[in-house]
């Protein structure tokens, strides 16, 4: 199965087959049927790509209902800490964050359903990173939280100190005071 548990419901680890000789490798990174034998049906409408060096942290952002966004996310060059917490009011893992790393080697990609706050931390010399996500972007809908918030107990896998971070996302509300339309469907 390509689909592990993460803990969080909804929020799934992607790990496409590989496969690989002396030429190099080649895998489906995103294969509509692969994901609908699993149940998991979502319409992608918009990719997105941002290269960035190390030390740069994104996040942790969202958008509201009715624009929010389910991602698929992914690395192409380099390392990423990817990080996400579940903002869905009654998810019995509310506040709740969770991350992993995600490589250019490892191939791993991370599923982030609506309701999740989603960021991420360079942690190679620089990193490509892509996503797909199932809506258009809406800027009069971003939200986030703020990267540092010690309630959520993120390792970014860098020093914050020397954290490279966007005065916009400097600026995020911690959990406790954040604005969200997200409901949680067992």
């Amino acid at each position: 199965m390509p689909f592990q548990q993460t803990g969080i419901p909804d929020l799934l680890i992607y790990e496409p087959k590989v496969f690989g000789d002396h030429r190099g490798y080649f895998f489906e990174s995103y294969n509509a049927n692969t994901f609908s034998a699993e149940g998991i049906e979502y319409k992608f409408v918009q990719d997105n790509q941002a290269r960035s060096t190390y030390g740069v942290l994104r996040g942790l952002h969202y958008q509201l209902e009715p624009y929010a966004q389910t991602k698929l996310v992914r690395v192409l060059e380099g390392s990423i800490i990817d990080a996400v917490v579940d903002i869905r009011k009654g998810s019995p893992t509310y506040g709740k964050s969770f991350a992993i790393e995600l490589s250019a080697s490892n191939k791993l990609q991370l599923l982030v359903p609506k309701g999740f706050a989603h960021g991420y931390a360079v942690i190679s010399q620089t990193a490509e990173v892509m996503y797909k996500c199932d809506n258009f972007y809406h800027k009069g809908s971003e939200g986030g939280i703020i990267y540092n918030d010690p309630s959520l107990g993120i390792d970014w896998g860098i020093n914050l100190d020397d954290a490279i971070v966007s005065e916009k996302d400097l600026i995020l509300p911690t959990l406790a005071n954040i604005q969200h339309n997200f409901i949680f469907n067992s």
